[in-house]
């Protein structure tokens, strides 16, 4: 066998559609363009989202007004009440809530909230904390460390 003996499979080889050459070869008279209008015309091309005249779709929606701020800290928020879960000997901190499957951003900062009941000794360390939730952790008898943002 020799390169020049190889050939391809004429299963993979497709003829190109010859138009135009007469009815009797079924791409005739229009060939395959369908009758008369801009389409069927040579050069007759419609620029991407073209709507025959009626107001394209970019331009009947609205803009959108304003900014948006790209330095705007986003935060994984933990409740209090869901760390009533944990027990007494566990630091609660990022990697510790992220293990758990608490919270699930690692590019976000922790803040811990105050929404719930805390009953057990905790000690929590997060980058914000607000002050319903420091003073829920120090009434059950724990501690709320804030961490540098930089941290986690």
């Amino acid at each position: 066998m020799k390169l020049c003996d190889i050939k391809p499979d004429k299963s993979l080889t497709k003829k190109r559609k010859r138009v135009g050459r007469g009815n009797a070869s079924g791409h005739g008279t229009t060939s395959g363009r369908g009758s008369k209008g801009q389409l069927s015309r040579s050069g007759g091309n419609l620029r991407v989202g073209f709507e025959g005249g009626q107001m394209p779709l970019h331009r009947r929606i609205p803009h959108l007004r304003g900014f948006k701020n790209t330095r705007k800290k986003e935060f994984n928020i933990v409740n209090v009440g869901s760390l009533e879960k944990f027990s007494e000997k566990d630091t609660v901190d990022f990697g510790f809530l992220l293990k758990n499957g608490m919270i699930r951003k690692e590019e976000n900062l922790l803040k811990i909230l105050g929404n719930g009941k805390l009953t057990k000794k905790l000690a929590v360390k997060a980058n914000y904390f607000s002050a319903a939730a420091i003073s829920k952790i120090e009434a059950a008898g724990g501690s709320a460390e804030i961490i540098d943002a930089g941290k986690k």
